[in-house]
């Protein structure tokens, strides 16, 4: 299937799905949650800060979307019983998911691989591959009870060629994608599509966490990457599969 380097969504083209966003609170994963619920589908809204969540679902009531449901969790602490518990409430709630979104992500700091300490490393680990393995474990079945589900994973161009200093990060990236190309080729004879998507430099908290001298002016904002957001979980990119692709196409 040929993948656009652009897409123009219709209104309502994700009516009635049901979508997880993880980091739904800030940055891209706000963005992406506030985007599919303008276009129609039932969001529920992941993260560990409780008030952002509110503040969230609050923004997407308030423009008369459908009600989202709100899950406080922190990926960094949180067990396997925490998914297992999570994925019962959803196919009690809702009967099924038809998208879930892997955003949340920790960035630690850059620096030399001499000095990786090993508590962030684990943290990074933690939040950025083993929580979404537990959860998309967890959620697999919960999933297949949609016609054309839709896993997506946050990638970065870290994760596809190493660089200096990204260290913890890069490795949990390149184990993202990793991750992603197994579950989509296990998956490849059903209806369950898995997918990467790379932001790219994008105006956020981490990105200038990570570039503190940069004009964030000179970013795309996450708003300008939502074409591919939006294409990933709507049933135009059926048959895309096992793909990592670009949100800013060079």
């Amino acid at each position: 299937m040929q993948i656009p380097q652009h897409y123009s969504a219709v209104p309502g083209v994700l009516q009635d799905k049901v979508i997880l966003v993880t980091g739904a609170g800030d940055g891209i994963g706000k963005t992406a949650a506030m985007t599919y619920a303008q276009y129609g589908a039932t969001v529920i809204l992941l993260g560990k800060t409780t008030n952002k969540l509110t503040a969230v679902y609050d923004e997407i009531v308030a423009a008369g979307y459908p009600e989202p449901a709100i899950v406080p969790l922190d990926m960094k602490g949180a067990t396997k019983k925490h998914y297992q518990d999570m994925a019962a409430t959803i196919q009690a709630e809702f009967g099924r998911l038809d998208g879930l979104l892997h955003n949340a992500g920790l960035l630690g700091v850059l620096t030399p691989f001499e000095h990786i300490d090993l508590p962030t490393w684990q943290d990074i680990m933690q939040v950025n591959v083993t929580a979404p393995m537990l959860m998309t474990q967890a959620l697999l079945p919960v999933l297949k009870q949609s016609a054309h589900p839709s896993v997506v994973f946050t990638s970065s161009g870290v994760g596809r060629k190493g660089r200096a200093f990204w260290g913890p990060y890069a490795v949990s990236k390149f184990a993202t994608e990793g991750l992603m190309q197994i579950l989509a080729d296990e998956l490849d004879q059903t209806s369950l599509r898995v997918n990467c998507i790379n932001p790219g430099a994008t105006r956020t908290s981490m990105r200038a966490k990570a570039y503190p001298g940069e004009d964030a002016q000179q970013l795309k904002t996450p708003a300008d990457l939502m074409w591919l957001y939006l294409y990933l979980m709507s049933d135009d990119s059926i048959g895309v599969t096992g793909q990592s692709l670009d949100a800013q196409p060079k």
